[in-house]
């Protein structure tokens, strides 16, 4: 899409949810891991959406497959880098160039059950973002990253820490 084109359907978008109001927050479409084989995995939404994972060898998966945790820090890389582009594209920055890297470290002590005090969950998540665009001064594009972080709802999701349920259903 054009900037034009991604700027009207923002423009769009955002007009309808401002006169929305303290309208509440609705259902996100679910993700279905479906055991594949072994520790292989395939993810299904209602749309039709495809991913495949699996754990790597070391971890007695086959390795055909991005892992769990490396698809939260592309989630986050992902949904940062779109939030950084519409906010540019909304501002009317051009961007020239956009690389969001995240990376992370965890500690699989935890995911074993190998002491009683090691979280299986990663930690020290940081995010690099490089940026350019010819029409826009250093801190214009700094803001507009300052801002696209508070906003991205991936980036917000890890920070807040939402309330989180498990359903067993024994078949």
């Amino acid at each position: 899409m054009s900037g034009e084109t991604i700027r009207e359907a923002l423009e769009k978008v955002g007009k309808a949810l401002a006169e929305a109001g303290d309208k509440k927050p609705g259902k996100d479409q679910p993700a279905t891991a479906t055991l594949r084989a072994g520790l292989g995995f395939q993810v299904t939404g209602p749309s039709g959406q495809l991913l495949q994972t699996d754990m790597p060898r070391v971890m007695g998966g086959g390795g055909t497959g991005p892992g769990p945790g490396w698809i939260l820090r592309a989630a986050l890389a992902s949904c940062t880098a779109s939030v950084i582009a519409m906010r540019a594209t909304s501002l009317g920055v051009e961007l020239d160039t956009l690389e969001v890297t995240v990376e992370s470290e965890s500690d699989s002590r935890g995911m074993f059950g190998v002491g009683d005090k090691v979280s299986a969950g990663l930690f020290k998540l940081s995010t690099a973002v490089r940026i350019g665009a010819a029409k826009a001064s250093a801190e214009q594009l700094r803001e507009i990253v300052r801002w696209a972080d508070e906003h991205s709802p991936v980036a917000s999701t890890l920070r807040e820490r939402p309330e989180m349920g498990i359903d067993i259903q024994v078949v």
